[in-house]
């Protein structure tokens, strides 16, 4: 199984980048950082047309994460860091 993660400061502006790194290394799980994007503004189309199955919290700003599996849909769990529940940014998700 190959697992990544990448830093994609910016999912919109890097989507291509990010289409021809998934069809040439074809990762089974990646997880994205610094989406920059909110939720509505996630290229799910585009990633699923990839063959990746993702969930993702978005945030319009510095922050937002994503989990992309190859060939599934994964199952979001959970969307924040348990122990501090004023943090409302986007940094972190867990998926089945």
């Amino acid at each position: 199984m190959k697992i990544a993660t990448f830093n994609i400061n910016n999912v919109n502006r890097r989507l291509p980048n990010l289409l021809r790194w998934l069809k040439s290394a074809k990762p089974d799980v990646v997880s994205l950082q610094e989406l920059k994007a909110s939720d509505a503004e996630f290229p799910q189309a585009a990633i699923e047309q990839a063959g990746y199955g993702a969930v993702w919290q978005g945030q319009k700003t510095w922050n937002g994460v994503a989990i992309l599996a190859r060939k599934a849909d994964p199952v979001l769990i959970r969307t924040a860091l348990p122990g501090d529940a004023a943090d409302h940014e986007a940094r972190y998700i867990e998926a089945a």
